[in-house]
C-alpha cells in the first residue's frame, strides 16, 4: 500500500484485546488503513519518592505477556501494532506525521497521568486530526447512567439499586474481520523484557494463587475454568473471603485492568451460566463485583483529581503520618501483626493479594499506624497484577475513612486472622522463614 495512503491509528492503553472494543471496530468500519500503538511509556517504571518503583516485575511482567497477545490478536487482523519504549509526547507525533494519520481512536479516559498525555501529542499535531474516545472500561455505560454526574450517589447501594433496576447492560460488539493484508505496515517491532524495562527478572513463586498469564486468550480460558470446567461460580458468595488457592475467587481482575478481557465479556458469560447451569446468590455476586468496579469509575469521573488527595473526595483533615520506619515495616511484612504480614509477603512474592487480605492491610496501615494512606496505595499500585487506579484508591479511600464508606470502619486484624484464617495456614505459608 502507498505511503501516502491515509490512516486511523488506535492508541492502546488499558484497552488491550481486540473483541469487544468499539474503537477498534470503528477503525476497522473507516474505510482507512489501521495501524495501532501502544508504548511501554518509561515513566511508569520510574523510582518513586518513597524509594520503589512505579510499575514493579509482577504487573511488568503481565503486561508484557498482554501486550504480546495483542499483537498476535491484531496480527490475525492484518493490523500492525508499532510497540515503543518512550513517552507518547515523544514519539507519537513523528509516528503520526510519518504514517499521515488523520484519526486517532482510544480509550476514554479521565485521570490526570492519562490526560496529560494526551495533551503532550494533541500539543505536537495538526490540530485537524480527529480524535475519536470510546467509553471501552463500563460495564453500565456512562450515556445510560440515570444520574448526572454531578448528582450520582456517594454511598454505593444506593447507586447499585437504581442502576440494576433501571439499565441494560450493552451487547457485544460484533465479531472483526480481518482487513486485506495489504493494511500491514513494514514495522518490526520486538516486545519488551523486563530488563529492557529497568526491571528484574523472577521466577512465580509456587505457593501464588495468581499463577495465569496476560492476554485475552488467558482470561477467556480462566473463564471457562471458572465458570464451565468446574462450575465454581456457583459456590462464589461462599468462597470470595478466602485466602489460599487459585479458586477461591473469580481472579478476572487482572485482565480487567488492563482491558485484556472487557466486563461485558463476563457480564454475558454469567447470564449464559446461569441459563445454562444455575442462577443463584454466587452467580448475582460477581456481577455485583462487576458493578462496584464501576462504581467506582464513576466516583473518580466525578470527583477528579480529589481521589489522590490525602483528605480524599470527603477532604476530611486527619491526622496521617509519613514515618519511613512504619511505613517499610508494613511493607516488608514486619509489622507487629502476623495476618498483615501474611499478606504483605505474599503481595511482594507474587503481586497478587486477596481481597480479604487487602482490606486488612490497608486497614492497618491507614488505621492503626496511622502512615498516609496513598503511600499505601501507591505501593499497591506498584506491585498489584490488578492495579486499576479508579478501583485502587477507590478502595483506599473506603478503607481510610476519606471515601464512600458512610460507616467509616476500621478492621480488627487479631479477629480477621482468626475468623478467616483460624487455622493459621495462610499465615505459616507465608511466614515459614525456610521458604525464604
Amino acid at each position: 500500500m502507498s505511503a501516502t495512503v491515509k490512516k486511523s491509528l488506535v492508541w492502546f492503553r488499558n484497552d488491550l484485546r481486540t473483541e469487544d472494543h468499539q474503537g477498534l471496530k470503528k477503525a476497522i468500519e473507516s474505510g482507512n488503513q489501521v495501524i495501532a500503538y501502544y508504548t511501554f511509556n518509561p515513566d511508569h517504571f520510574k523510582t518513586l519518592m518513597w524509594g520503589f518503583k512505579k510499575t514493579e516485575r509482577y504487573r511488568a511482567q503481565f503486561l508484557i505477556e498482554s501486550v504480546s497477545a495483542l499483537q498476535r490478536e491484531l496480527k490475525a487482523l492484518n493490523i500492525s501494532l508499532i510497540i515503543d519504549l518512550k513517552t507518547p509526547g515523544e514519539s507519537l507525533p513523528e509516528l503520526i506525521q510519518q504514517h499521515r494519520v488523520i484519526e486517532i481512536y482510544l480509550q476514554q479516559e479521565w485521570t490526570q497521568e492519562e490526560i496529560e498525555e494526551e495533551n503532550a501529542v494533541a500539543e505536537k499535531i495538526d490540530p485537524s486530526i480527529v480524535w475519536i474516545r470510546h467509553y471501552e472500561q463500563f460495564l453500565f455505560h456512562p450515556d445510560a447512567l440515570p444520574y448526572s454526574l454531578s448528582s450520582l450517589p456517594e454511598v454505593f447501594g444506593v447507586f447499585r439499586k437504581r442502576c440494576e433496576k433501571e439499565l441494560k447492560i450493552n451487547p457485544l460488539e460484533s465479531k472483526l474481520n480481518p482487513l486485506p493484508l495489504s493494511n500491514l505496515v513494514d514495522t518490526d517491532q520486538v516486545i519488551p523484557t523486563l530488563a529492557d524495562l529497568g526491571l528484574d527478572s523472577f521466577e512465580k513463586d509456587y505457593r501464588s494463587a495468581f499463577p495465569n498469564k496476560g492476554g485475552t486468550t488467558a482470561a477467556k480460558d480462566r473463564l471457562d475454568h471458572y465458570f464451565w470446567k468446574t462450575k465454581k461460580l456457583s459456590y462464589y458468595k461462599n468462597t470470595r473471603n478466602g485466602l489460599l488457592g487459585e479458586d477461591y475467587s473469580s481472579k478476572f481482575s487482572p485482565w480487567l485492568a488492563n482491558g485484556s478481557i472487557s466486563p461485558k465479556m463476563i457480564y454475558w458469560e454469567i447470564k449464559r451460566y446461569e441459563k445454562e447451569v444455575k442462577k443463584n446468590q454466587s452467580t448475582y455476586w460477581l456481577f455485583f463485583e462487576l458493578v462496584w468496579r464501576d462504581y467506582f469509575k464513576y466516583i473518580s469521573l466525578k470527583h477528579g483529581n480529589k481521589i489522590f488527595k490525602i483528605g480524599g473526595i470527603l477532604e476530611r483533615d486527619y491526622h496521617w503520618r509519613t514515618d519511613e520506619a512504619l511505613f517499610k515495616s508494613w511493607a516488608s511484612g514486619n509489622s507487629t501483626e502476623p495476618f498483615v504480614n501474611a499478606n504483605m509477603v505474599e503481595l511482594n512474592k507474587t503481586g497478587w493479594m486477596s481481597n480479604r487480605g487487602r482490606q486488612n492491610v490497608a486497614s492497618y496501615l491507614a488505621k492503626e499506624i496511622n502512615v498516609d494512606w496513598r503511600i499505601g496505595a501507591a505501593y499497591f499500585e506498584s506491585l498489584l497484577l490488578d492495579y486499576d487506579v479508579h478501583s485502587n484508591y477507590g478502595n483506599w479511600m473506603y478503607v481510610a475513612g476519606v471515601g464512600n464508606d458512610p460507616r467509616d470502619r476500621k478492621f480488627d486484624v487479631q479477629w480477621q486472622a482468626e475468623r478467616y484464617d483460624s487455622n493459621g495456614k495462610f499465615q505459616n505459608l507465608w511466614l515459614q522463614k525456610t521458604l525464604f
